[in-house]
């Protein structure tokens, strides 16, 4: 089990041994006379030498601390002792007799040096277990959030870039369709045309006929058989009546960079007042003088400040709220939250059924994901991943199924949709390989992140069966063969855990509102509590609580506790905290 190592103050004691003689047993007491530790039984020894029967022991953490040797500049053969209050200086012992000093007051000088060695000791403590962690952790918050500022804006010109995109690809749409309606009108009026031209041509070849036979007349005695009237084939026929094409007009569109800006959108500054960074307030503990070891102190004085700064607590003991049946799945491996009154719960054969609190089935789909393949995001779309056919589904509100993302060569396992930030974080593995990743993408399926391996060159993930997000953005993963793997949002390794025996199995994983995780082992059937920088609290479920085979965790809102289990399609509602 791999930790985040305490920080050790730099003043520092785990071992104090006895001076007196040879001894080294562990010391307790200090003479301030003769300025020696002493343990228990020394202590008695040294005072039963008679010139030391009027010397001064206290515990060691009430000892003074020895004077250093300061001769007089005066008196160059005494050593300053003797501080004088009145004058506010050290003197020696003959300058406490001088004329200038009479009927002053005077104090033992290594009573002074002791307050403000003390002083010293504390404000180093401070320094050490305070400022400098404080200023280090703001340090790497700001360089997260620089990170994060990177990613959010590689997000919105990713946006941005879509919805120009998009806007291109409609004015290509309409334009083309605007070409295809001119074509058809410009068709249309040719056609017309033609028929009217093939009307003059025949009317032309009328008239040429109509000539000939006039001429053969002319040429003929038939002429003179013509009485006043011509005989009707020899009357001309009008002129065919035509038209003249009216041809369409274009209305040019009337629009300005500010209309084009309202189809692209645009970027605004938030007028959001900026967040001050919330300083943790100072709780120095006391400096470690005792027996006991300073990484026992460091680790007693976390779980203090956690439970201090927060406003609920771990409860005495778990209590069981209620259970109910889940028709349509065969047992109960991962737990996805829709709203306050309905959930989404799959068993690890695929089977993915949405219910309500009291088990009444209201959706039901055939899935080929086995595990903690499921999530639902901020407007309630289910978010599930098809391991075999590699990709990443959505299904929206009116139960449209679209193909959101595609994984490639990578196999995705589990999903969880962030309510930081809105990303969607992917556990995957490559078949056959003892490898996986964890991937990021943001709401519009673009890939942010992937995260693979520490900064040793060493594989963080194998099987990363289920995941989830902790409140500070660290991203928590159970391995089914590396164990619980916790990075932050840059993808740096915090910790790994794996559990309190030698074999350890992680099946679902949660956090809650007090930054604990909690994790199913299938190998001791329990459930264990972390707090939010891996170290174990306790085994929070046993199978004293009823739990068997755990296999998926879920907290909802209400700090309720969703359990599921193997072989059972009964999922369990705990309160473990108040």
């Amino acid at each position: 089990m791999a930790h985040s190592k305490p920080r050790i103050p730099g003043t520092a004691q785990h071992f104090l041994e006895c001076g007196f003689e040879d001894c080294e047993r562990n010391c307790e007491f200090y003479c301030n006379s003769c300025h020696q530790q002493l343990c228990k039984s020394c202590r008695a020894q040294h005072l039963k030498i008679p010139e030391n029967k009027n010397h001064e022991v206290v515990l060691y953490q009430q000892r003074r601390q020895q004077l250093p040797v300061m001769k007089c500049k005066i008196h160059p053969t005494k050593e300053i002792d003797i501080y004088c209050k009145d004058c506010n200086i050290p003197l020696c012992s003959k300058c406490s007799t001088m004329q200038e000093h009479q009927r002053h007051c005077f104090i033992d000088l290594e009573t002074i040096y002791t307050e403000k060695f003390t002083l010293c000791q504390k404000e180093l403590s401070k320094i050490h277990n305070y400022f400098v962690p404080i200023s280090q952790d703001l340090q790497r918050e700001i360089r997260e959030d620089a990170t994060e500022i990177q990613q959010i804006m590689d997000s919105i010109r990713t946006s941005m870039k879509a919805e120009a995109e998009s806007l291109k690809n409609m004015v290509d749409t309409v334009l083309s369709e605007n070409m295809e309606e001119l074509n058809q009108i410009e068709m249309s009026l040719l056609e017309k045309l033609k028929s009217q031209e093939k009307t003059f041509d025949d009317y032309i070849a009328y008239l040429s006929d109509l000539v000939k036979e006039f001429q053969s007349y002319l040429s003929s005695t038939e002429l003179i058989n013509f009485t006043t009237q011509l005989p009707d084939n020899l009357k001309i026929k009008s002129i065919p009546e035509t038209t003249k094409p009216v041809t369409p007009e274009f209305s040019s569109a009337q629009y300005n960079k500010n209309d084009v800006a309202k189809f692209l959108g645009k970027v605004i500054k938030s007028d959001r007042k900026a967040e001050v960074r919330r300083i943790k307030p100072m709780e120095i503990p006391p400096i470690a003088t005792s027996t006991k070891s300073t990484s026992e102190h460091t680790k007693q004085d976390k779980h203090v400040k956690s439970d201090k700064k927060q406003t609920m607590s771990l409860s005495a003991s778990v209590t069981k709220v209620r259970e109910f049946n889940v028709p349509g799945v065969d047992c109960v491996y991962h737990v996805s939250l829709d709203q306050s009154d309905r959930l989404w719960i799959s068993d690890i054969w695929g089977n993915l059924v949405q219910t309500d609190l009291q088990g009444n089935v209201i959706h039901k789909i055939k899935t080929s994901g086995e595990r903690g393949y499921h999530t639902v995001t901020q407007d309630r779309d289910l978010v599930f991943t098809e391991k075999d056919k590699k990709v990443i589904n959505r299904i929206t509100q009116d139960n449209n199924i679209t193909e959101f993302i595609i994984t490639g060569d990578w196999e995705p396992l589990s999903i969880h949709f962030s309510h930081i930030n809105g990303d969607l974080l992917v556990g995957m593995m490559i078949y056959g390989k003892a490898t996986g990743r964890v991937t990021r993408y943001n709401k519009t399926g673009k890939e942010l992140q992937n995260i693979q391996r520490d900064n040793k060159g060493q594989e963080l993930y194998s099987l990363p069966y289920y995941i989830t997000e902790n409140i500070n953005g660290d991203i928590c993963t159970s391995d089914y063969n590396k164990g619980v793997v916790v990075v932050n949002k840059s993808g740096q390794l915090r910790f790994s855990y794996k559990g309190q025996e030698s074999e350890f199995d992680p099946y679902g994983i949660c956090t809650d509102v007090l930054g604990h995780i909690l994790v199913c082992d299938q190998h001791s059937k329990t459930v264990h509590l972390l707090d939010q920088d891996g170290q174990f609290l306790s085994l929070l479920l046993t199978q004293q609580q009823g739990v068997e085979y755990p296999r998926s965790v879920c907290v909802d809102d209400e700090n309720n506790l969703y359990v599921g289990q193997r072989d059972t399609n009964t999922l369990t509602v705990y309160k473990y905290l108040q």
